[in-house]
């Protein structure tokens, strides 16, 4: 199979996901309208708040708030980013400082687990897939290592303590 040729207009959509990714650690909501489509879908909001699991820019601008309010100097580093036809790889590294709880939710919504706030920094590699219609981003993909940065904020392995803090931020968090 021949892959088909950068084109002007792939550089672009480049130009796009890249703005997309750095506009999560401190993009103003009119810039996610000119990024996504009105019926964009994050196929990765599958552990975020309900209200960051609807399409279109608001999802996506939830999403961000949401990134915000546990982590402190959030910032992107974008190591490349390729494109073809109508989809765009970027990969890059997500930074930041776990500085407020971090809750993930379950299928239905409901707050699953939360991590209180370490105060630890974490460098996390990520890759994201965007798929273009009409010069906006239509899907979203990303593959992270989790992993890696639960053991920088020292989630993982978790001390008796840790756990008890854990148990604590998600009472509070179901409450509010």
């Amino acid at each position: 199979m021949t892959a088909e040729p950068t084109s002007v207009v792939s550089a672009d959509l480049v130009s796009v996901a890249v703005r997309s990714i750095h506009a999560m650690a401190d993009g103003e909501r009119g810039i996610f309208d000119a990024l996504y489509s009105s019926d964009a879908v994050d196929h990765e909001n599958r552990v975020q708040p309900p209200r960051s699991r609807v399409p279109g820019p608001d999802g996506f601008y939830s999403t961000a708030l949401w990134l915000r309010a546990a982590f402190s100097d959030l910032h992107y580093d974008i190591r490349a980013a390729v494109a073809q036809g109508d989809l765009v790889a970027v990969s890059s590294t997500m930074n930041g400082r776990h500085v407020a709880p971090c809750a993930v939710y379950d299928r239905d919504g409901r707050v699953d687990t939360v991590f209180p706030p370490t105060d630890k920094t974490f460098a996390m590699t990520q890759s994201h897939w965007f798929r273009f219609e009409d010069g906006r981003i239509a899907e979203h993909w990303a593959n992270r290592d989790d992993l890696g940065m639960a053991k920088q904020l020292g989630w993982i392995p978790p001390t008796p303590a840790y756990l008890l803090k854990m148990a604590r931020a998600k009472r509070r968090a179901k409450r509010s």
